[in-house]
C-alpha cells in the first residue's frame, strides 16, 4: 500500500518522487522520468539519432559514491516468445462511469477452473487511504483465459448527506480448501490511511485505520459484510502506547496462504506489517502473521519480527516450514526473509535474500507444485514475481528457485518497462497467473505461461562480491552447482551490459549434485564508479538458463557525460494523407542519458525548438524547457514538450534538421560548464517525402568549333537536357559529372547542355557512341539519381588524302569594294585554284599572322575553293597569302594587298539652322552617303555638350540634331565626331555667333 506522489519543483521537466513507507521518513530521490506512470513502450521512427559524449576526469571526486543501485535489471526476451506458452490480458481497462483509478492487485486460485482477482478502485485519483476506496473483483470459470463482469466485494463511500466517507483498500486473498471459503483482507479507512492514524483500536474511532475481513461460501460470487478484527491486529486500546502497540497497520495486498504439511496443516495465514512501538519508545514498521486455526472463525496475531519491514508475503517451504518474504521499507535494495518453524506464529532473525534485488515494491511468492508431496523435488520450487531493479519499478519478472528459496536460478521477464506490485498463483492445467500493475490508472494485466516459457534450469551459481578500479580486468571464481536430476552442460558468463562484460567459459558434464567452480574474467568499464549489481548466466545446452547475482564495487574516477536520443513524438500521424503545413508544430521529444558516474545537472541553450531552452540551473526559465537540475547517475529523464515550428523552406525540402546544444556540470555548480554539445540530428519528415528528378533529351548537335567542315579532335556534339523535379520535395545539389547545377523545387524544370569534346578515338570509329547520363541531386541526406540514354551520333570525317603532286598554284581574291562601293573593313578572301592537283587543306596569312586554317574536299583535278570572312577591319593596308597543302607537298600563292579606307564614318558636315547672331538655334550633322557611324559626340568650345547613339544603315544618309536656346552672347565653336566600331571622324569646326 504504497502512494506514489509527483510533486512539481521549480521547472516543468522534473519531479521529485517521494515514495511513502508508512512512516513518512524517506525521500526516493529525482525520478528519471518527464512524466508520472503509466508508462508505454515508445514507437521511434527511423530517423531517431543519438549524440553521445563523456568526458573522464583524472580527479577523484571526494564525494563520489555512485549509484547505490546501478545495473539490476537485465529485461532479456520478449515476454511473447518461446519456448513455452504465454499469454495476457489487461482486465482493468474499463473504468467504468465512475472514472476509477485502479491499483493493488490481488489474485487467487480457488479449482476447478475459478480463479478470482481483485484490485482498489480509487476514485478522483490513485491515492491511499483514507480515499474513499472500493474493492472490486473479476472471476474467471476457465482457468483464467476469459473473465466476468466487474462486481464489488466491499464499496467505499464518498462523504454526502448520508454520512461520512469510508473506504476499503488493498485486498489479499486467504483461500481455505478445506472448508471451501475464500477470504478477503483489507484496510477500512474512516478519516485516516496509514500515516495518519492514531493509536488504538477503537473501530468508531475514525481517526483510527482499521481492518477488515470479509468471506465467500460459493466461490467469490458472493460476499459477506465486512468483519472488523482492528482488536487483534493492531494492539494498544488507547492513545497511550506501550511497546507492542502499533499505531498503524495493513494487510499485505495479494494472497495469503493455508498450509499443507506437518504440524499446522490447515492453519490460514494473512501477513500484515505495522507501525509498532518500541520498549525504547521509538517506532519501526514490522511484519506479523494473523491465523486462524478454525476455518477462520477466530484469528491470532503472531509476533512482530523484523525492523525497517512493509509489505510481506509468506510460503510455505517443502518441509511445513513458512518463509517470509517481505518488502524493505528502508530501500536497502533487496527482499528481506525470515523463517518460520511454529507456522508463522514467530520467525527467525530477518536477513536480505541478495538473489532477490528490489526497488521497493510489493511482489509476491509462492508453491509452483502446492499440491507435491513433502520433501519432493518438486515441493522445493518456489515461484517470486517482482520488479527486477533496484531503482524503480520496472521489468516485473518470474524467478524460480529449486531448493525451497535458498538459490533463484530462474528468471523470465513478464513486463519490460514500467511494472509495479504483483501477485502470483498456480493454476491447473501446468499453468501459472500472475496479476499486476501496468500503470496507476487502467491497467491490471493478468499473465500466464507455463514452466517451459520460464525456461529454467536448476544451477544456481555463487559468487563472492567483489571490488576492482575501474578500467581494469577482474578474477571472479563463480561455483555452479548441478541440482537436476540428469547431467548437464552448458556455458557461463557474465551477463553483458553497455558497461560490464566478460569472456565464456564452457562448463564440461556436471553431474547431479555436483558443483564447480571456474573463473571469469570480467572487464571493468573506465566509468564504472560505485556499486554495481551484476548477473552471471549459465545457459545449458538445450537452450536453459540459470543465473546468479554478484557485486562489484569500483573505485573509479569522475567520468561525466550524456546520450541525448530525439524523436518525432507523434509517430502515428499519417504523413502521406496528413502532411504538416507552414507555421504547424511538430511535436518532439529528448531522452537525455546519464553517461556518467556523478549526479549532473542538464541545460540546453539553445535549439529550434520551443519551448526547449533554459538558463542555468536555479534562475526562472521558459515553461516547458528541458532542463533536468539533478540527473542521477546511469538514470534518464524524457523531455516531450519541445515543438518545432515548420517554415516555408522545410515543407518545400520536407523534413527539418533538428539543432540544439546542451551543457551539463556538477551539482552545486550551476554555472561551471563540464561539457557541452552541439548536435545536429538526423532529419525529421514533414510530409511522406518522394524525391525524383527525370532527364528527357534532345536530338544532338554537331559544333565544327574549327570551321573546317568536318568532325575533328576539339569539335563539339551537344545535347540539350531537361531535368525536372518530378517529386514532392525540393532538389538541392543537382550535378552532372561534377558541375554543379543549382536546385529545383517540386514540379520545376531546368535546360542543361551537355558538351561532348571530341576525341581521337571518336574520330576514328567515325560516330559518338550511344551513351548515358547521369545526373543526382540530393534532398537533405537522401540522394536521387536520374540518367537518359542519347542516341549515337554520326559523325563527318574528312575523306583521306591520297594526292601524289603538291597542290596547283592558287589565286586569291577579295570583295572589299564590291557590295556598296565602300572599302569599309567587311569583306571575304576566297583562294581559288581553278585545275590541277587538289589541296587537302589552306592555311591564309594576314600581314604574316596565320588567321585561319581550313580543311578542303579534294577532287583533283576539279577546281578548289576555300572563303574566309575578314570583319571589322580599321582603315588600313592588309597584305595576304595562303599555303595549299595535301599529303604531297605545299603551294604558296602570290601576295594580295587589300586597302580599307571607309571602315570609319564618313565626314559629316555641319549646318546652323536659325537666324543670324540668334540665341535660339539647332547645330544639324548631316553625313550624306558613306559608312554609317553609330555615336554622335557635339563639342562647344571644346565642351562636350550632347552625345546620341545613331542607328546605322549603311551606306545611307544620317543626320543628328542639338537645338540651343536662351544662349548667351559670345562666341561658339562646333564640332562632331562620328563613332563606330571601328574608329571615329571629326568634322569641320562651326563657328555661330550670339549676339
Amino acid at each position: 500500500m504504497t502512494t506514489l506522489t509527483y510533486f512539481y519543483i521549480g521547472h516543468p521537466t522534473s519531479y521529485v518522487l517521494f515514495e511513502s513507507a508508512r512512516d513518512d521518513s524517506f525521500v526516493k530521490g529525482t525520478h528519471p522520468l518527464i512524466s508520472p506512470p503509466p508508462q508505454t513502450p515508445r514507437i521511434r521512427r527511423k530517423a531517431t539519432w543519438l549524440g553521445s559524449l563523456a568526458a573522464l576526469s583524472l580527479v577523484l571526486p571526494a564525494t563520489t559514491a555512485g549509484a547505490a543501485f546501478a545495473a539490476t535489471s537485465f529485461p532479456g526476451a520478449d515476454p511473447t516468445s518461446g519456448p513455452g506458452v504465454f499469454s495476457e490480458e489487461n482486465i482493468a481497462a474499463d473504468r467504468t462511469d465512475n472514472n476509477w483509478f485502479y491499483r493493488i492487485p490481488a489474485l487467487a486460485h480457488l479449482g476447478e477452473g475459478v480463479v478470482l482477482a481483485s484490485w482498489d478502485a480509487r476514485p478522483g485519483s490513485a491515492a491511499d487511504a483514507p480515499n474513499p476506496n472500493t474493492i472490486v473483483q473479476r472471476r474467471s470459470t476457465d482457468n483464467g483465459k476469459t473473465w466476468g463482469a466487474l462486481t464489488t466485494v466491499a464499496a467505499g463511500h464518498a462523504a454526502d448527506a448520508s454520512g461520512p466517507k469510508y473506504g476499503y483498500s488493498d485486498p489479499s486473498y486467504v483461500v481455505d480448501a478445506e472448508s471451501g471459503k475464500v477470504f478477503n483482507f483489507f484496510v477500512y479507512s474512516k478519516d485516516q490511511g496509514f500515516h495518519g492514524s492514531a493509536f488504538g483500536n477503537d473501530d468508531t474511532d475514525r481517526s483510527i485505520i482499521s481492518a477488515a475481513v470479509v468471506e465467500s461460501t460459493d466461490g467469490g460470487l458472493t460476499w459477506s459484510n465486512p468483519r472488523l478484527i482492528t482488536d487483534v491486529v493492531k494492539p494498544g486500546a488507547d492513545r497511550t502506547p506501550e511497546a507492542g502497540d502499533v499505531r498503524s497497520m495493513f494487510a499485505t495486498s495479494g494472497e495469503g496462504i493455508q498450509l499443507k504439511r506437518g504440524e499446522y496443516k490447515g492453519r490460514l495465514i494473512q501477513q500484515y506489517a505495522g507501525d509498532v512501538q518500541q520498549a525504547n519508545g521509538s517506532r519501526t514498521i514490522q511484519s506479523y502473521s494473523v491465523y486462524s486455526d478454525d476455518q477462520g472463525a477466530t484469528w491470532q496475531r503472531g509476533e512482530f519480527v523484523g525492523t525497517s519491514m512493509d509489505e510481506n508475503k509468506v510460503v510455505e517451504l517443502s518441509d511445513g516450514r513458512v518463509m517470509l518474504n517481505s518488502r524493505d521499507s528502508g530501500n536497502g535494495g533487496y527482499r528481506k526473509i525470515a523463517i518460520s518453524t511454529d507456522g508463522g506464529h514467530s520467525y527467525s532473525a530477518v536477513k536480505q535474500d541478495k538473489n532477490l534485488p528490489d526497488p521497493t515494491n510489493n511482489a509476491h511468492i509462492t508453491q509452483m507444485f502446492p499440491g507435491a508431496a513433502a520433501g519432493s523435488k518438486d515441493a522445493k520450487k518456489l515461484l517470486y514475481t517482482g520488479a527486477n531493479s533496484q531503482t524503480g519499478r520496472q521489468n516485473v519478472s518470474a524467478r524460480v528457485s529449486c531448493d525451497d528459496g535458498t538459490t533463484w536460478p530462474g528468471l523470465r521477464t513478464i513486463r519490460h518497462g514500467f511494472s509495479a506490485y504483483s501477485s502470483a498463483t498456480a493454476l491447473e492445467d501446468g499453468l501459472f497467473g500472475v496479476l499486476y500493475e501496468g500503470n496507476y490508472t487502467d491497467s491490471m494485466p493478468f499473465a500466464s505461461f507455463d514452466e517451459e516459457w520460464i525456461n529454467y534450469i536448476c544451477a544456481p551459481q555463487a559468487a563472492q562480491d567483489f571490488q576492482a578500479d575501474a578500467g581494469t580486468k577482474h578474477k571472479l571464481p563463480v561455483t555452479i552447482t548441478n541440482q537436476e536430476a540428469t547431467t548437464i552442460v552448458g556455458s557461463l558468463k557474465l551477463t553483458e551490459d553497455k558497461r560490464f562484460s566478460s569472456n565464456t567459459v564452457e562448463i564440461a558434464e556436471l553431474d547431479p549434485g555436483e558443483s564447480r567452480t571456474v573463473e571469469l574474467e570480467v572487464k571493468v568499464p573506465a566509468t564504472a564508479n560505485g556499486s554495481y549489481l551484476l548477473q552471471t548466466v549459465f545457459t545449458a545446452s538445450n537452450g536453459t538458463e540459470a543465473q546468479s547475482n554478484v557485486r562489484a564495487t569500483v573505485a573509479g574516477k569522475e567520468v561525466t557525460g550524456l546520450e541525448i536520443e530525439g524523436f518525432r513524438a507523434n509517430t502515428d500521424r499519417d504523413l502521406t494523407v496528413n502532411p504538416y503545413t507552414v507555421g504547424e508544430k511538430v511535436p518532439y521529444s529528448f531522452k537525455v542519458t546519464s553517461a556518467s558516474n556523478i549526479a549532473q545537472w542538464v541545460v540546453p541553450t539553445e535549439g529550434n525548438f520551443a519551448p526547449f531552452a533554459a538558463k542555468p540551473v536555479g534562475e526562472a526559465s521558459p515553461a516547458g524547457n528541458c532542463r533536468f537540475g539533478n540527473l542521477a547517475a546511469e538514470t534518464s529523464y524524457t523531455c516531450t514538450t519541445p515543438r518545432h515550428m515548420v517554415s516555408s523552406e522545410e515543407l518545400a525540402d520536407g523534413f527539418f534538421t533538428p539543432l540544439t546544444k546542451w551543457t551539463a556540470g556538477r551539482i552545486g555548480a550551476n554555472y561551471e560548464v563540464v561539457n557541452s554539445y552541439e548536435i545536429t540530428g538526423h532529419e525529421v519528415d514533414v510530409l511522406a517525402r518522394a524525391p525524383k528528378m527525370e532527364a528527357n533529351a534532345a536530338t544532338s548537335t554537331f559544333n565544327d568549333v574549327d570551321a573546317d567542315g568536318f568532325a575533328t579532335v576539339g569539335d563539339l556534339v551537344s545535347t540539350s537536357v531537361t531535368l525536372k523535379n518530378s517529386g514532392n520535395v525540393r532538389l538541392t545539389n543537382i550535378s552532372h559529372d561534377s558541375r554543379a547545377l543549382g536546385e529545383l523545387v517540386s514540379g520545376a524544370t531546368t535546360e542543361y547542355t551537355v558538351k561532348h569534346t571530341l576525341t581521337a578515338q571518336d574520330i576514328a570509329s567515325g560516330k559518338l557512341a550511344e551513351r548515358t547520363l547521369a545526373f543526382t541531386a540530393s534532398n537533405g541526406a537522401t540522394t536521387v539519381n536520374s540518367s537518359v540514354l542519347v542516341n549515337e551520333f554520326a559523325l563527318e570525317i574528312a575523306p583521306e588524302d591520297t594526292a601524289t603532286k603538291a597542290p596547283a598554284k592558287a589565286v586569291l581574291s577579295h570583295n572589299n569594294d564590291a557590295d556598296m562601293g565602300l572599302a569599309d573593313g567587311d569583306y571575304s578572301v576566297t583562294i581559288n585554284l581553278l585545275s590541277g592537283s587538289n589541296a587537302s587543306s589552306f592555311t591564309l596569312y594576314e600581314n604574316d599572322v596565320k588567321i585561319a586554317t581550313e580543311k578542303l574536299l579534294a577532287n583533283t583535278p576539279a577546281a578548289q575553293q576555300g572563303v574566309v570572312q575578314v570583319t571589322g577591319k580599321p582603315n588600313g593596308t592588309y597584305r595576304y597569302r595562303a599555303e595549299l597543302t595535301n599529303s604531297a607537298g605545299t603551294t604558296k600563292t602570290a601576295t594580295m594587298v587589300v586597302k580599307v579606307k571607309d571602315a570609319n564614318p564618313a565626314a559629316p558636315t555641319l549646318s546652323v539652322e536659325g537666324k543670324k547672331f540668334a540665341s535660339d538655334y539647332t547645330i544639324n550633322t548631316n553625313l550624306g552617303w558613306g559608312t554609317n557611324a553609330t555615336g554622335y559626340t557635339l563639342y562647344e568650345n571644346g565642351v562636350v555638350v550632347d552625345e546620341q547613339e545613331l542607328a546605322a544603315a549603311t551606306p545611307s544618309a544620317q543626320q543628328a540634331s542639338t537645338t540651343f536656346t536662351n544662349k548667351s552672347p559670345g562666341t561658339y565653336k562646333y564640332t562632331v565626331v562620328l563613332s563606330n566600331e571601328i574608329g571615329v571622324t571629326e568634322s569641320k569646326q562651326l563657328v555661330h555667333r550670339v549676339k
